[in-house]
């Protein structure tokens, strides 16, 4: 024998001479008792570590959505995008019905550049098929990372389309920064963009509007569109920075553990204006607690879709190898009492991560007659008496649908090839001096007069890349796509000549989202009546 437990002696000793079992096992002896029997009697050598993280796996997959197991390895690499640094393609992804199920783009990084969005499946990398296969996280790691300037051809199915779209990107260093944009929209309102909840978001967030301050800022539009949470912390020192001393942010309730109570901690606030929030439908977790707690304490307008309705509180259990065990134990609750998790059915996992896509196909992100809300238990926000609900997510105070002006599959085939990333790289590789002596500052570059503009033998020169790289010039859908393919040039240009955040300084002027925000908070009136 292997080992030489009192379970595996018992299993060992009653198998080989017919003894008779107890007639009862607790569930700990049932499973070690399992674990024994197919070590020591199973037709070929097994390996036990591999056989007990299986039933680690399994066992948790009857729960909920969101409690998960992970290796050494995969405990250390799936840390990373909150806590290092690392080269890769740049997404926080979920294994979904065996298949890459992309949750989030790293903004700025490689995926998000060439056009990769959440709720993508990636079906190959390169010449290896990874759909379908029941690999590790581990090796998927190993697959989609790698040294930087490396490069690798990725196969991707979007929605309930059968085409597979075919990538390229250029792994790279992914930023680790969780403010992406902090810049003054106009003389009073200042914007700032927040991609993830890290360890050091609060400082970030902090930092950025005493910047903004200093240059002027009245009032802030806090842009939380695609962040996907990380952790909740961070969303309660930026809560702090924004709401009254002693103000509730979050309260998390379990089976088992005691109701915990978070609220703002501060001496004043570091900004007292109007705020305005953008959230979506991939605005999750952390994002969530944020966004809830401004609404409910009547501190701002939430604008967009509504959110994921990630609500349940994963706690870390370490094994001592360095594998770890992340549990769901208690859920959040806004300070109104809402619970922030949508539905679930225990041991339905696929069908939770196709949320999006059913939210797609039943309208929901197109209207909001489409949105099924709980409104057989409404809530009042705390000050105002404001009606709000739950039942999953957080529902914006201003609906706004997804903007599909600008789309066509010709644009989204440049994109994909890297084509637009290929001719912006080479434009700036060229013109870099000759852009900085033009336009010194990234305010310079993006002023309404004298700034930069993307002109006709540019788009010209990028349908010729394009087309080298097999996408056939079709006018008639560039002409549709023309104002987002120029916002994203200018991004790109931007991006690669400035800072990171200057991206989505470009894009935001197509940004639905964005200009609902801007024009709420620059209507005083409006903004009060919506708040009242």
């Amino acid at each position: 024998m292997k080992r030489t437990s009192i379970i595996s002696i018992l299993a060992g000793a009653a198998i080989c001479a017919g003894a008779q079992m107890p007639r009862e096992f607790t569930p700990d002896q049932k499973l070690r008792y399992a674990e024994a029997v197919i070590e020591n009697f199973y037709v070929e050598d097994v390996n036990a570590d591999s056989i007990v993280d299986e039933g680690i796996i399994a066992m948790l997959k009857t729960l909920d959505p969101h409690s998960s197991y992970t290796n050494k390895q995969e405990t250390t690499e799936l840390t990373e995008p909150l806590n290092g640094k690392f080269s890769g393609i740049g997404i926080q992804f979920n294994m979904s019905t065996d298949t890459v199920c992309v949750v989030q783009t790293i903004s700025g990084g490689p995926s998000q550049r060439v056009g990769i969005l959440p709720g993508d499946r990636i079906i190959s990398a390169d010449d290896s098929v990874i759909a379908g296969r029941k690999l590790p996280n581990s090796a998927i790691l190993k697959t989609l990372r790698g040294e930087k300037g490396s490069k690798v051809r990725l196969k991707v199915k979007r929605g309930a389309s059968d085409e597979l779209i075919d990538f390229v990107v250029t792994r790279d260093e992914i930023p680790i920064h969780s403010v992406d944009a902090a810049y003054m929209v106009t003389p009073e309102v200042g914007y700032i963009s927040l991609s993830r909840f890290a360890e050091e978001s609060g400082k970030e967030v902090a930092e950025a509007i005493m910047k903004l301050k200093k240059l002027g800022m009245q009032k802030l539009i806090l842009d939380l569109e695609g962040n996907g949470g990380g952790y909740m912390q961070p969303a309660v020192e930026i809560a702090s920075q924004l709401l009254a001393n002693g103000s509730p942010v979050v309260f998390t309730k379990g089976r088992r553990t005691d109701p915990q109570y978070f609220n703002a901690e501060n001496r004043r606030p570091l900004f007292d204006g109007p705020v305005v929030v953008m959230v979506d439908q991939y605005s999750a977790s952390a994002s969530e607690i944020l966004s809830g707690a401004l609404q409910d304490n009547d501190r701002g307008i939430v604008v967009g879709r509504r959110t994921f309705g990630k609500g349940l509180v994963q706690r870390p259990f370490p094994f001592p190898d360095g594998s770890m065990i992340r549990l769901t134990i208690s859920r959040y609750y806004t300070p109104t009492g809402r619970s922030i998790q949508k539905h679930y059915e225990k041991g339905k996992g696929e069908e939770y991560y196709l949320d999006m896509l059913n939210r797609y196909e039943s309208g929901e992100l197109m209207s909001i007659d489409s949105i099924h809300l709980d409104k057989s238990h409404p809530y009042k926000t705390l000050r105002s008496g404001r009606t709000v609900y739950g039942g999953g997510g957080i529902m914006p105070d201003v609906f706004v649908p997804v903007d599909t002006t600008y789309n066509s599959k010709y644009y989204r085939d440049l994109v994909a090839k890297g084509a637009i990333q290929k001719y912006t790289f080479d434009f700036c590789d060229h013109n870099r001096a000759d852009m900085l002596q033009r336009y010194p500052t990234e305010d310079a570059f993006f002023a309404p007069e004298g700034g930069f503009d993307v002109s006709p033998e540019m788009i010209s020169a990028l349908v010729a890349v394009g087309e080298k790289d097999g996408v056939e010039p079709n006018p008639e859908q560039l002409d549709r796509s023309l104002p987002i393919i120029k916002a994203v040039i200018r991004g790109l240009i931007a991006r690669d000549i400035y800072e990171n955040g200057t991206y989505v300084r470009a894009t935001n002027s197509l940004n639905p989202v964005f200009i609902e925000a801007l024009g709420i908070i620059t209507d005083p009136d409006r903004y009060s009546s919506l708040l009242n």
